[in-house]
């Protein structure tokens, strides 16, 4: 390596015009000064690399800011050993992805005007005919939302954890699946509770990798039974019907037209204009 050593205040100069330069302390350049040639070399070379560590390790914590900015509050949420208890089956270890950008909605298909208090013995038939009847290893959903606003936590694994779920045929990766507690087709009225609720779990979810409720991701598909085909890439919106992956009619005409509401309230809720 040369060491150039023309006038000082030249060589000042042209650090100054160098976007980024990190000026190298006083007594840092008196010290190199006093060194012989070889030694002074390596000791700018050690310099150098330390300033280069701490520049990567600045430029990677940027992300994690941005993240930050938008996280949300995790809502309140009953774990399922309060509704699921000595009813749980055998099953293989959960799955996981390494994040979550997009929520498929739904809805369960089940009677509405239930009386919020019965709720844990309704999901424990919800999730006895997905593991009975379709032999399902466990609850495809990872959260279901009732019609009062409470949370419960669906699919095994974690509640703070981007759990593989089985909701949305071709689309169970990176994505979180939260479903509506009853059957919300056309004219049903769909209470603000629960679409709050809903909201809720989106803000966190999505707020975790940044990702703005309003925005549209790409999603791959891992199923030709899907809208799309296998391997092929879908923009799809981070808070998506069931029926925008799949040929459904889920999550019901009346949610799905509630879904821009909620879009809105987990942007609000991330704290985005």
């Amino acid at each position: 390596m040369r060491v150039f050593r023309g006038p000082r205040r030249a060589r000042e100069r042209r650090t100054a015009r160098i976007p980024g330069a990190v000026r190298m302390p006083t007594a840092a350049r008196a010290l190199l000064g006093a060194l012989p040639g070889l030694a002074a070399v390596a000791a700018l070379f050690l310099c150098a690399n330390g300033v280069e560590r701490a520049a990567d390790a600045d430029a990677e914590a940027v992300p994690a800011a941005a993240t930050d900015r938008y996280a949300a509050p995790r809502p309140d949420i009953v774990p399922r050993s309060v509704w699921l208890g000595d009813a749980a089956r055998a099953q293989p270890a959960p799955r996981y992805d390494d994040e979550v950008v997009a929520v498929f909605v739904h809805h369960t298909d089940t009677p509405n005007g239930y009386d919020c208090a019965d709720v844990p013995a309704i999901l424990r038939g919800v999730y006895q005919g997905q593991t009975g009847a379709r032999d399902w290893d466990d609850i495809g959903y990872n959260f279901v939302v009732d019609r009062c606003g409470t949370v419960y936590e669906g699919r095994a694994g974690g509640i703070d954890r981007p759990v593989t779920g089985a909701h949305t045929q071709g689309f169970n990766h990176r994505t979180t699946g939260i479903a509506a507690l009853g059957t919300y087709t056309a004219g049903v009225p769909v209470p603000d509770e629960l679409t709050d609720a809903i909201a809720a779990v989106a803000a966190w979810k999505l707020g975790e990798t940044g990702t703005d409720p309003r925005a549209k991701v790409a999603l791959v598909s891992s199923n030709g039974l899907s809208r799309y085909a296998a391997g092929a890439t879908a923009m799809l919106p981070a808070v998506a019907g069931h029926d925008d992956g799949y040929q459904t009619s889920c999550p019901g005409a009346a949610l799905s037209a509630r879904l821009a509401d909620i879009r809105d309230t987990a942007a609000r809720l991330q704290g985005r204009a």
